[in-house]
């Protein structure tokens, strides 16, 4: 089947979708984006990824082409016509189209909204065929890591230094040796002392939806995190280490840089959290909520 995109208020053969020359976003990287897991046809923290995206929009002062509500009849819609029932769907909004140059273009300029879907590799069921190992590499990004800008260059440049050695992920690391997250993910570690830990929020990192699903569930149990940096030393001797996303879930890694985490297995707090975060993958997509319209 051929796959449908949406693009500024049409739906169109994926293979033939186009924005034009002079869009922003094709230009100056003027843009933000979101990534929403699908399961049983509903999206997984939802609430989480349209809040993270309306912010990324504020901080970038582009105006939102549409409601919420608007915006997921779209989102039923590209689903529907990709026959979707687990999968990604890609949400990608720029300042639109305008003579090429830097300031903002007029007012009234029309925002340009692409909307694409695709299949998924079905959920894992555990950890054995799940784990995954990483490199640390130097982090070069921009200061405003918070907002999710399509702006990705040196996320491509670390993923594909993590790929040329091997590895799944690429650590990235601070000026002062201290770890911020990965080139697409969020890092936890347990450390040599058996908390649990990653970076707090702030400019220096992007706030995971997947991360905040997973400090709610943090909630239900007797394990605190402690949102702390910690440095390249910490990661080196961590008990373990784990990464989060929308398409990782919780990944454990089992070695960094060539040297084992811990024993290299998944450890035991990793294993928990896993389990933790796919119940709460399962029962979102079970119970009939907001998402439920996308059947």
């Amino acid at each position: 089947m051929s796959r449908i995109a949406y693009v500024d208020g049409h739906y169109t053969p994926h293979a033939k979708a186009q924005v034009h020359v002079e869009d922003r976003g094709f230009q100056f990287a003027d843009g933000v984006y979101e990534v929403v897991l699908l399961q049983n046809h509903r999206l997984i923290d939802e609430t989480l990824h349209l809040d993270r995206l309306d912010r990324s929009l504020s901080e970038l002062k582009i105006a939102a082409p549409m409601s919420r509500q608007a915006l997921l009849t779209v989102l039923k819609q590209i689903t529907r016509r990709n026959r979707l029932r687990n999968g990604l769907i890609y949400i990608q909004i720029t300042r639109g189209t305008a003579r090429r140059d830097h300031p903002f273009p007029r007012p009234g300029t029309k925002p340009t909204m692409v909307v694409t879907a695709r299949a998924i590799a079905a959920f894992p069921k555990n950890l054995d065929s799940w784990s995954g190992t990483a490199i640390t590499h130097p982090d070069q990004r921009w200061a405003r890591c918070d907002i999710k800008s399509v702006a990705l260059l040196p996320n491509v440049l670390a993923r594909q230094a993590a790929r040329e050695h091997g590895a799944t992920e690429a650590i990235l690391y601070d000026k002062d040796g201290q770890v911020t997250e990965g080139a697409a993910t969020t890092i936890w570690i347990v450390d040599a002392a058996g908390s649990l830990r990653t970076h707090p929020l702030g400019h220096a990192i992007l706030p995971g939806c997947t991360r905040a699903a997973l400090a709610t569930l943090l909630g239900e149990t007797n394990i605190r995190l402690d949102e702390r940096a910690f440095t390249l030393a910490d990661l080196r001797v961590a008990r373990e280490v784990f990464l989060t996303s929308a398409t990782s879930f919780v990944k454990p890694i089992l070695a960094g840089d060539g040297s084992p985490v811990g024993d290299g297995r998944p450890g035991r707090i990793t294993q928990y959290l896993f389990d933790k975060f796919v119940h709460h993958v399962q029962e979102t997509a079970a119970h009939v909520g907001l998402s439920a319209t996308m059947m």
